[in-house]
């Protein structure tokens, strides 16, 4: 594509472009998978490859640092596939459309994938030769991150020789991570019974939002798509009867929803212009009260022709009305040590309705194992009052914060010769794979780092380029310091 042509560190852009012309979508890495170790065998590099897709590459020290402890980098290939409503495109074949605005780089309409693409395209980079002097290096590419952590949790720690990590997923430049949250999905499916269809249907439509990433942005103050149309249809129950047809939010239950879609049945005298008119002034009053990042917030409402042979009864409508408007989302507790850092949280991320079931996904997070518990008793507590079945999976454990760390003062080191200035350290809300590979090797030095993104997740994602230049010096320079 070279969009990025000239822009330094050039080996590391021209990489970055090669990866967002492969489709990687979570579920689907087998083919950056191919790429990775079609790179290893173009330069005689040793490899592994497991069932889940996850890559291993290792590089041998160059002369002279044979006896320095061998260093690990790490990040996920797979990324976060949001568009908007009105953009064409096929995630699993089309490649991403990139753009460059000033210093930023982004995707038309889609998420850019700099989340984790960029920690690949450094990897690739370095064990392409672009470290002039380094100990051994293994580098981890991992599948399923976005999904819950999956090619992590899956991986044989064995493989690994490294004791010191430093992964490639984060998203400020002038923050050391040092911890982080673990989380877990939940799902609750509402099964309904089909009664037969007599009457109007219409479409309630919500979108504009901003979204963002369910764990770093859940105290932003960012608007949940699902919630506000939960609470239009709570508001909506005082004025008519209806029935539900579908219901359909969010894509990815890690990102706060943008848009969500309910398309209800109304009964044949329903006088469709009031309710139209009843909505808006509910959407008016919700507007007032959101941040400048979700003033584009819109609700439409349509009537639809098509009218469905059944919908779902008043009382299943009735109990999904419920989960939707009364499942608590949001910030839920501070953590009582670090300033301003959440320590628990769930997001409603998504919402659709399969056949004759309406499926409420959650992703709720923490660092302390006894609140992720008590989200599960709540939604099962709420599943028993509405009738649902609950399955919670992808549990993935958090990352305790070391008051010692070398690594850790490498980096900052390195930092403070490249930049002159002083990077700070941190503990996160949001799930790293340092967790999952803390509680498989607890002596593994750790840190988290990774050049300026914003509004990931989303399609308005986008890379700073000379932050990227920074960081990669910084790499550079970590790794000439390290011993």
């Amino acid at each position: 594509m070279n969009v990025i042509q000239g822009r330094k560190p050039e080996s590391v852009f021209r990489f970055f472009e090669e990866i967002c012309a492969i489709p990687h979508p979570s579920f689907h890495e087998e083919r950056i998978a191919d790429y990775l170790v079609a790179f290893a065998r173009a330069r005689g590099l040793e490899y592994d490859r497991d069932e889940l897709h996850n890559v291993l590459i290792k590089k041998p020290a160059t002369p002279g640092r044979e006896q320095d402890a061998p260093l690990l980098f790490q990040g996920h290939t797979d990324m976060v596939c949001e568009k908007n409503g009105d953009v064409e495109h096929d995630f699993l074949r089309d490649p991403l459309k990139l753009f460059v605005d000033g210093d930023l780089l982004g995707a038309e309409g889609t998420t850019l994938g700099g989340d984790d693409g960029i920690a690949v395209a450094m990897m690739l980079a370095m064990l392409d030769g672009e470290l002039v002097s380094h100990p051994a290096l293994e580098c981890l590419f991992t599948s399923g991150e976005e999904v819950g952590l999956d090619g992590a949790c899956a991986f044989d720690a064995s493989k690994l020789c490294a004791r010191t990590m430093i992964n490639l997923d984060s998203e400020d430049l002038g923050v050391v991570t040092a911890g982080c949250a673990g989380g877990l999905r939940s799902e609750l499916t509402l099964s309904c019974t089909p009664v037969p269809f007599d009457g109007k249907v219409i479409r309630i439509s919500v979108r504009g939002l901003m979204g963002g990433h369910s764990g770093q942005d859940i105290n932003s103050g960012r608007a949940n798509a699902n919630k506000l149309m939960g609470r239009l249809l709570a508001s909506l129950t005082k004025q008519a009867a209806f029935s539900l047809i579908s219901l359909c939010g969010g894509s990815k239950d890690n990102a706060i929803p943008r848009e969500c879609e309910a398309v209800l049945s109304l009964p044949q005298n329903a006088d469709l212009q009031r309710i139209a008119s009843f909505l808006q002034d509910e959407a008016d009053k919700i507007k007032c009260e959101l941040i400048e990042d979700d003033r584009g917030f819109v609700c439409t409402v349509e009537p639809i022709a098509d009218s469905p042979a059944t919908v779902f009864s008043a009382e299943d409508t009735a109990r999904a009305v419920a989960i939707l408007s009364a499942a608590a989302n949001g910030v839920f507790a501070m953590n009582r040590d670090v300033p301003n850092l959440v320590e628990f949280s769930r997001n409603l991320g998504v919402i659709h309705t399969e056949g004759n079931a309406i499926v409420f996904v959650f992703s709720s997070r923490s660092s302390m194992e006894s609140y992720l518990d008590a989200s599960i008793n709540e939604l099962d507590a709420i599943a028993a009052v509405t009738g649902c079945k609950t399955r919670h999976h992808s549990r993935y454990p958090g990352w305790v914060y070391a008051p010692a760390s070398a690594v850790r003062e490498a980096y900052l080191n390195a930092y403070r010769a490249v930049t002159g200035t002083e990077a700070t350290v941190n503990v996160i809300h949001a799930g790293l794979e340092c967790g999952v590979f803390y509680s498989k090797i607890p002596d593994m030095d750790m840190i988290s780092v990774g050049p300026t993104m914003h509004d990931i997740h989303s399609p308005n994602e986008r890379l700073d380029l000379s932050a990227v230049e920074t960081f990669w010096k910084t790499l550079v320079e970590t790794v000439d310091r390290w011993s």
